[in-house]
């Protein structure tokens, strides 16, 4: 969770000046790249038929969509906002897992699930603490689209490694740059040395991240894993106060504690659920 905030850092960072579409796709690229690499060293099929299963197809649509909104939110709103608002990511993991995999959430935890999203209703309301609508809205979809992709990556056939999921995953996201490169019409731009060390920075901490966040999502219960996520919002928002200067209303605050309250519960049953 912490790289993935310094990737979120990074990205925004070498997005002021550039096109959107154009750092998805520099980042994707970069991404895919870095794990070929992985996965000759480790003898890792990349493509193998079951890389085209229903199942790993979902999971692409849903990286593609999670990526490209998510992105869309944190280089049109604040950093610490779209962070904030993806911390509801756990919510809809878990309660993915009971309806998808059949795992075990009570009703307490069912309950601490409805009232995080009670919380995400108070980020996402109608004036959006003066963030606007679209890029609150496009926060909400990213978040949606990340939940979705990790159901899906537990379901992945086994013999798809780390390596192998990660290049899969980075070239949704060349594809997400490459679809919105249709809707913002801008022309690339030459980046300049320093937003080049954004991006390579923001490849290499987002590729260990990436592979980090696979191997617990494969190898740990949903339900207990997911919870964890909830670290992210203290880089993410610290990365937003003291590198962009930005700020968090009292409302979306609450909205955010209230989540983050929510997942802390869902973490202690889990645990007492399985006898921890």
């Amino acid at each position: 969770m912490a790289g993935f905030a310094v990737e979120d850092m990074a990205l925004k960072r070498a997005a002021s000046g550039l096109p959107a579409w154009q750092v998805m796709v520099l980042f994707g690229a970069g991404g895919a790249l870095a794990f070929l690499v992985a996965a000759r060293l480790r003898a890792e099929r990349v493509a193998p038929p079951e890389a085209f299963r229903p199942t790993m197809l979902i999971r692409d649509g849903f990286e593609i969509s999670g990526r490209l909104f998510y992105t869309l939110a944190y280089i049109h709103a604040p950093l610490a906002f779209a962070t904030v608002v993806l911390q509801a990511t756990p919510l809809v993991v878990v309660a993915g897992a009971a309806l998808f995999f059949g795992e075990t959430v009570g009703w307490r935890r069912w309950t601490a699930i409805l009232v995080g999203f009670l919380g995400v209703a108070l980020m996402i309301r109608p004036d959006t603490g003066g963030v606007g609508l679209v890029p609150a809205i496009f926060a909400i979809l990213g978040m949606l689209g990340f939940a979705g992709r990790d159901l899906a990556t537990r379901a992945a056939p086994p013999a798809l490694g780390p390596a192998a999921l990660g290049v899969w995953g980075f070239l949704a996201i060349l594809v997400a740059g490459a679809i919105w490169s249709q809707f913002e019409q801008r022309p690339p731009v030459m980046p300049d040395a320093a937003k080049t060390l954004w991006l390579a920075l923001a490849i290499g901490i987002g590729a260990a991240s990436y592979t980090a966040l696979t191997l617990a999502m494969r190898t740990g219960e949903i339900a207990a894993v997911a919870p964890f996520r909830y670290t992210r919002i203290l880089f993410g928002v610290g990365f937003g106060v003291l590198v962009f200067g930005e700020t968090l209303d009292r409302t979306t605050l609450l909205g955010a504690v209230i989540v983050v309250a929510s997942g802390l519960y869902i973490l202690f049953r889990s645990r007492r659920s399985n006898g921890l």
